[in-house]
């Protein structure tokens, strides 16, 4: 048989199937699609957990292949990043903000408490309406009890017991009374950081006294524009923040 009827011939068995480099694709597409499924249920994952998951994409692109747990020196790296104290405090605050979110669940939806986090750390903010009396530093007790005691039972938890606290007390521009009790925003924003201190420290106890720290800012840090009266309604508030490992 002639050599270029044995060609035509092996073209015809072999026709079947998809050329190699769509296995690779396959690939990629299937790591990207478990990507965006992740993105979606992002507020299901714990968020040191979706940080390990995202360090296993740095093969897409040019790389031949992302990072995995197998059996190894990777996964022995992997073990000895888990365990650097960093990596615990880190995990620390993930709890401590789906805690935080769960305990305050009623006043989240009331907009009286906001859970937020920053490069300060996780804060929680209590609305200054919804816990102080009317141009006082002076808290109402009655509504503010249940969520103090809250806040009280999450700062001395044991999962928290090496952290540092800040108080910061918030106004609005509003002036103050100059001959009054407080002559400026400073001092309402202080005493307004030293009740709820005090009140924390009732229903803790006097062993996490050390880990606070207090602070009023007054006027300085708004977070929404203070010309209308609902941007001042948000700006004055009292921010409880457990630091971050950089402001500790």
């Amino acid at each position: 048989m002639a050599p270029e009827q044995k060609k035509r011939q092996r073209k015809k068995v072999g026709g079947g199937g998809v050329p190699e480099y769509m296995l690779t694709y396959g690939d990629m597409v299937t790591l990207l699609l478990t990507f965006f499924v992740l993105l979606l249920t992002v507020a299901e994952i714990d968020g040191y957990e979706l940080r390990l998951v995202l360090a296993a994409f740095p093969g897409l692109g040019i790389q031949t292949g992302g990072q995995t747990l197998q059996e190894g020196r990777l996964a022995e790296l992997g073990n000895t990043l888990e365990s650097l104290p960093s990596m615990d405090r880190g995990r620390q605050l993930d709890r401590a903000r789906q805690t935080a979110v769960s305990l305050f669940q009623p006043e989240i939806r009331s907009q009286q408490v906001r859970v937020t986090e920053d490069e300060r750390g996780l804060i929680i903010s209590l609305g200054a309406d919804a816990f102080f009396r009317t141009a006082s530093a002076e808290v109402d007790i009655e509504r503010a009890r249940s969520v103090l005691q809250r806040l009280a039972q999450l700062l001395s938890s044991e999962q928290l017991g090496d952290r540092l606290f800040r108080i910061e007390g918030h106004t609005d521009n509003i002036p103050t009374d100059p001959d009054g009790q407080w002559p400026t925003n400073w001092e309402l924003s202080v005493d307004r950081s030293l009740s709820v201190f005090r009140y924390l420290l009732d229903f803790a106890g006097r062993d996490i006294e050390d880990q606070f720290q207090i602070m009023g800012l007054g006027e300085q840090r708004p977070l929404f524009d203070n010309d209308t009266p609902e941007g001042r309604a948000y700006n004055r508030r009292v921010d409880v923040i457990i630091l971050s490992e950089g402001h500790l």
